[in-house]
């Protein structure tokens, strides 16, 4: 942000700012969390025990920055505390990653308007300066690719067995891009990318095959290969449908695979119930749907000409 752009609402964009960065630290307070205090996951596979800097010109963040970008740590599990902007990562010959989304830092100065330096002028007092706090986007070291090998912290390789060999195979021949780390599962759409925690996060690792094949259910549905309607947001009805199918997908995936099915959203059964009373199709919809993404992920497991052919659908 340029300096004109902050002076055109410093106030505002200041308090704004303080109620962000307050409402967060407040959120994580209420989940019993002290992000002075204890900053690491449990996975033990975060960055090491460090004050954050900048990989470009190594310097070391303060203040409120620090909480921020050790949040951003332990949120997606980056193994570096090391951090530069979009412009810093290709002055350095990289790039940051496409579907990568930065980290919000602010900067905190001081400046003096042109009336104020008039008024100072006239009456011979002193100028009274404006403080103003400026944002900018930055990124994990861990988030770019191209950087220098000094600056490159590779993550620990997933312990032996703790993924299903036949679910590994499947995963890498099906050619999703599916990124291990953080604290949250999800399928962006729009970039066509998986996120989930990695295995050893999981208090059963068996836990983490059923959110896995949960994410590559919603990832089946992508315009290039499946074609569901993944467009509806948050409590939608849309949304309930397509979590109703990538359940059913996950369910369908690990019977084949030989695991036990769970309910990994218990929390969206009212949503299901919700849709399902509103269309007495709408199950068999779900299920006709979750075959079919089901066939499509089992058809890249090792052995998949033994897969089973699901017949015709019921009308």
């Amino acid at each position: 942000m340029s300096h004109s752009a902050a002076r055109a609402r410093p106030g505002q964009d200041r308090v704004s700012l303080y109620e962000e960065i307050t409402n967060k630290i407040i959120t994580e307070l209420e989940a019993g969390r002290l992000p002075w205090v204890q900053p690491w996951g449990s996975s033990g596979v975060s960055a090491p025990l460090a004050l954050p800097k900048n990989a470009a010109t190594g310097r070391g963040y303060s203040g409120i920055n620090v909480l921020i970008l050790w949040g951003a740590v332990v949120q997606h599990g980056f193994p570096t505390q090391s951090w530069l902007t979009f412009r810093q990562a290709l002055g350095l010959g990289g790039n940051v990653r496409k579907g990568e989304r930065g980290t919000t830092v602010v900067y905190a100065d001081r400046f003096v308007p042109d009336d104020e330096r008039r008024r100072s002028r006239e009456t011979g007092d002193e100028a009274v300066a404006i403080p103003f706090l400026k944002r900018f986007t930055v990124f994990n070291a861990a988030q770019c690719d191209g950087l220098p090998e000094d600056l490159v912290s590779v993550p620990p390789p997933i312990p032996e067995g703790l993924i299903m060999p036949d679910v590994e195979e499947m995963i890498r021949a099906s050619g999703a891009d599916l990124r291990l780390g953080g604290d949250k599962a999800f399928y962006a759409p729009g970039f066509d990318y998986i996120q989930t925690p990695r295995p050893e996060s999981y208090f059963e690792p068996i836990n983490w095959h059923r959110t896995a094949l949960h994410e590559l259910g919603h990832w089946t549905g992508h315009p290039s290969r499946l074609a569901r309607d993944l467009s509806g947001g948050f409590g939608s009805k849309s949304y309930a449908r397509e979590e109703l199918c990538a359940e059913m997908t996950s369910a369908f995936c690990c019977a084949t695979l030989g695991i036990i099915p769970t309910v990994r959203h218990a929390d969206y059964i009212g949503s299901w119930l919700e849709v399902l009373r509103e269309d007495n199709r709408a199950v068999i919809r779900a299920a006709s749907a979750a075959s079919k993404a089901a066939d499509y992920l089992l058809a890249f497991r090792p052995g998949a000409s033994l897969a089973l052919d699901t017949g015709q659908e019921a009308a």
